[in-house]
Parts: structure tokens; C-alpha cells; sequence
């Protein structure tokens, strides 16, 4: 069995940047590991996930589920699985997402969308996999007991799918389109569609470093705001970013009249409105009885950031 740190190194320092370079590195390379070679069949398909699942990117879910789950002194050995599966449901929805019945994005990451590249066929069979292959990963874990991969596997599927998780946000974001929404159905799209994955890494950290129930809920309303905070942001950088710093084509929200912050109540209440749910996150952190200063700067770097 491959040996893993027990902590990732800058947790130790709270370098945040380092600490999500840290993250990323071992993410990918467990990712690796799991996810089957472009020369095994279907040779297609799995050229797209891979194209997909390593095309860069900050990694901030499985860094939200690696510092959530060393908050509270869980090794990295225990989380990784975790953090590999939540990738992979986050990358499964990045590419439905960009598909043309959905967003209709030819750009990702700074480079051609899945569908544009594959086609939507094999697009939507990638995404088919990697969902799959999610499940597998946690359900396939033998470090972790029974109840606990059931516990991962539950708050991935509710997370993920519906009434409540990412797959009911985006129809709802897709009703939304070229009408008039209140700003409470905004907040409920933002914290189903973006959201609850968020909260999800969180969740799943806390629960296999085995918390309380009262720390896993003060752990969820945290990642409940940094999921707002995070959707408030890019609603903003979709108006006011450049292409080369998205990674994807800005303008994009305005040309579909999606419903976003910056539509409804216009860029400075936008950025208002995230200052006021940024430290709405921090204040959550007050109730940890653990150092937080990693799980702080998490939330600093989702407010501060330009891409």
C-alpha cells in the first residue's frame, strides 16, 4: 500500500498557497493512480476524463475536505479517497455543465471544453464515468470503517444530485434564465448549484476525522457561506475578469441572462454582499475549538481571488 503524509506540510506554517499547491499535487497523483490509462478501452473516453480531470485548476474542494478533515487531526491517509472522489464529482459537473444543452461553453481551464474536443457523446459519457468512478472510490476504501464510507457516500449522493444538492441548483439556474428571480431564489440556486458541494468537502473532512455533531454542524454552516461566497465572487469576475484570467469565456452570464448577483442588485452591492458573507464564514470559525487560521484564510483567498 503507498505511504502517505500523516499532514500536509503547510498546514503546519498556514501557508494557504502552498497548502493548496501541497493539496493539488497529491489530489492529482492519487487521481492518477485511479483513474484508468488514455491506451485502456475505451480509449476515448478516458482520454476525455483525463483531459478534464487534469486540466488545472486551484483544487479548492478536496483543499476545503484536506483542511476541514486536519483541522480536526485527521491523517491524510484517511481523506484522500475522499478528496479524489469529490474531484471527480466536481469535474463530472464542469463538463455536463459546459455541454451545449447546458451552458454552452467552448472554454475551460484555458483550454477547449470536453465536448468541444471529444464531442458530446463522449463528453457525456466521461461524465457518466467519473460519477461512477466517485462512488467507487469511497465505497472501495478499506482504511475507513463501513459506517463512515456509507456516511461519505450519503453526503456525496445528497450533495450532488436532488432535492437539495447540485443537480436540482442547475435546473434551477436553467429555469432561471431571461426572468425575474427574487434574491432569496438567487441565494437558494447558488447554495444548491455551487454550494452544497462546498459543503459537502467540508462535511466529509469533519466526518471521517470523526466530530461531534455539534462541530459537524457549525463545520456545515462555515462551508454553507464559503459556497455562497464563492458563487457571489464569480458571479462578479464574470462581469469584470478577462478571459486569459478566467480560464473560460467571461460575459457568458450576461449573454445567457442568467440570474447572478451583479444582474439583480448590481457590481457594488455584489461586492458588498460578499464582504458581509466572507466575514459571516469567519465568524462561524469562532465556534471551533481548534485552530482555524487555515480554514480563515480558505475563505480570505475565495473573497480576495481573481480567477
Amino acid at each position: 500500500m503507498k505511504a502517505f503524509p500523516e499532514m500536509v506540510t503547510a498546514v503546519r506554517d498556514c501557508d494557504l498557497l502552498s497548502f493548496l499547491a501541497e493539496c493539488r499535487e497529491l489530489v492529482d497523483a492519487e487521481l492518477d493512480r485511479r483513474i484508468p490509462a488514455e491506451t485502456i478501452e475505451p480509449t476515448r473516453v478516458h482520454s476525455a476524463i483525463r483531459w478534464s480531470m487534469f486540466a488545472g485548476g486551484k483544487g479548492l474542494r478536496p483543499a476545503l475536505l484536506l483542511a476541514t478533515g486536519q483541522t480536526f487531526e485527521a491523517p491524510v491517509s484517511l481523506l484522500l479517497s475522499s478528496a479524489c472522489a469529490l474531484e471527480m464529482i466536481h469535474t463530472y459537473s464542469l463538463i455536463h455543465d459546459d455541454l451545449p444543452s447546458m451552458d454552452d461553453d467552448d472554454l475551460r481551464r484555458g483550454r477547449s471544453t470536453c465536448h468541444v474536443r471529444f464531442g458530446e457523446a463522449t463528453a457525456i459519457l466521461a461524465g457518466d464515468a467519473l460519477q461512477s468512478l466517485a462512488f467507487q472510490t469511497i465505497a472501495e476504501d478499506g482504511q475507513i470503517s463501513n459506517e463512515t464510507r456509507v456516511h461519505l457516500i450519503t453526503e456525496l449522493a445528497r450533495a450532488s444530485g436532488t432535492p437539495l444538492g447540485m443537480v436540482a441548483g442547475q435546473a434551477r439556474d436553467l429555469e432561471a434564465e431571461s426572468r425575474e428571480i427574487s434574491g432569496d431564489d438567487l441565494e437558494k440556486i447558488h447554495r444548491m448549484k455551487t454550494g452544497a458541494l462546498i459543503v459537502a468537502a467540508a462535511r466529509c473532512g469533519a466526518i471521517v476525522a470523526g466530530v461531534s455533531r455539534q462541530e459537524l454542524e457549525v463545520v456545515s454552516d462555515y462551508a454553507g457561506h464559503l459556497g455562497l461566497l464563492f458563487q457571489i465572487t464569480d458571479d462578479l469576475l464574470d462581469v469584470t475578469a478577462s478571459a486569459e484570467d478566467l480560464g473560460k469565456t467571461p460575459g457568458k452570464d450576461a449573454q445567457s441572462k442568467k440570474a447572478t448577483y451583479p444582474a439583480l442588485y448590481g457590481i457594488d452591492a455584489a461586492r458588498q454582499r460578499a464582504a458581509q458573507v466572507h466575514q459571516e464564514a469567519c465568524a462561524m470559525l469562532e465556534e471551533i475549538d481548534r485552530p482555524t487560521t487555515l480554514l480563515r484564510a480558505m475563505s480570505d483567498f475565495i473573497f480576495q481571488r481573481s480567477a
